[in-house]
């Protein structure tokens, strides 16, 4: 269940809580850390962080995708439209 925006993130698996364990266990983080390590090293962004997202597949399980977006750069200052603002039609 890959998608070339959000790749899965190899090495890396969530369960839900065991049955009976207390409200407060929201789920369990397996690593295979050998596999992890290649995931992190490939996606690691410039600040050397990798973004995972939790999601819910269709048959209801849970799996870890990297999460690959990053914000578009905003431009320097404001653009304006080139017109010529007549100071006679300001209205103060």
């Amino acid at each position: 269940m890959e998608d070339n925006k959000n790749p899965l993130a190899a090495g890396f698996f969530f369960d839900r809580p065991r049955e009976g364990a207390p409200d407060f266990v929201k789920g369990k983080l397996s690593i295979k850390v050998e596999t992890a390590l290649e995931t992190l090293n490939k996606y690691k962004n410039d600040a050397g962080y990798v973004n995972l997202q939790l999601l819910n597949s269709k048959e209801g399980k849970l799996y870890l995708t990297v999460d690959t977006w990053q914000p578009t750069k905003k431009s320097e200052g404001i653009a304006y439209p080139e017109e010529t603002i007549n100071p006679a039609d300001v209205p103060f």
